[in-house]
């Protein structure tokens, strides 16, 4: 994709065709405070307060809001080590944010600190997020907030092209840092569980995952996603039928008969 309008339409197909609760997420790196999108709003600066960083992106999806976040905006510690925007202290390499609370052995907390998905110390001020559909700027990455039957598909789509097969560490902290980093830092997508801060401080909902993948994959995905639509097997067009003997496509009826199963006509 080549220009900003072509993820707007993005933006847009995702939440026609999965029948989104919310808008996906386009997250942007920042270098510079010049590479700060026109409009977007800075938490301290224009409102006087703080944010956690899932709560950008909650607004983001939400209530359609472009949200700045450098280091002064930031309430939660986790993004501002993870995205470097800060150096890491001791007292967290060491384990000691996680130990005893967390994780029970103190050297299992020190190896999870040391392993936490974090970008380079200096390289970032901060980060912009915006709902997809209307970014006013070229994403590195997109973030969809969605139900396990959505994320079939998302999966499924991404699966289509090329046979690419999602697979993720599933850490229960810290979805702002699970759902980016390690996406920034592989080029791979990533399921995410929300964390407590994002269901609790950022409304994220018990029915709610998160799939996010680098833009550059994104043509990959809405190619798999218009393909399963076009046959039949798009999220809108899912009809429960729970019954025995169910009837087969042609091709499973197939291979089953290559297998030798019961298949009665």
């Amino acid at each position: 994709m080549k220009a900003v309008s072509d993820f707007n339409r993005c933006g847009e197909e995702l939440e026609m065709r999965l029948l989104l609760r919310t808008s996906p997420i386009a997250i942007k790196m920042l270098e510079r405070e010049e590479d700060i999108p026109k409009g977007a709003m800075r938490p301290k600066r224009d409102l006087g307060v703080h944010l956690g960083l899932c709560q950008a992106f909650a607004k983001s999806r939400r209530e359609r809001v472009t949200v700045a976040m450098l280091k002064g905006d930031n309430w939660c510690f986790l993004p501002v080590i993870a995205l470097g925007l800060a150096k890491a202290p001791d007292f967290f390499l060491e384990g000691k944010t996680d130990f005893p609370d967390r994780v029970a052995d103190l050297e299992a907390a020190k190896n999870l600190a040391r392993t936490f998905p974090r970008l380079e110390y200096g390289k970032y001020i901060g980060v912009v997020s915006a709902p997809l559909r209307a970014a006013n700027f070229e994403p590195d990455l997109v973030i969809i907030y969605c139900n396990s039957g959505q994320l079939k598909c998302l999966l499924m789509g991404m699966k289509y092209r090329k046979g690419y097969v999602v697979t993720s560490n599933l850490d229960p902290i810290g979805a702002c840092v699970q759902s980016t980093v390690p996406v920034l830092q592989s080029g791979d997508c990533q399921v995410t569980v929300p964390c407590g801060g994002d269901r609790k401080r950022a409304l994220a909902q018990d029915d709610e995952l998160v799939f996010s993948l680098p833009t550059d994959r994104l043509e990959d995905l809405m190619m798999g996603l218009r393909h399963f639509d076009e046959t039949g097997f798009g999220y809108n067009q899912f009809a429960p039928d729970m019954r025995p003997d169910y009837p087969l496509p042609e091709l499973y009826v197939k291979v089953a008969k290559m297998l030798g199963m019961d298949m009665h006509e």
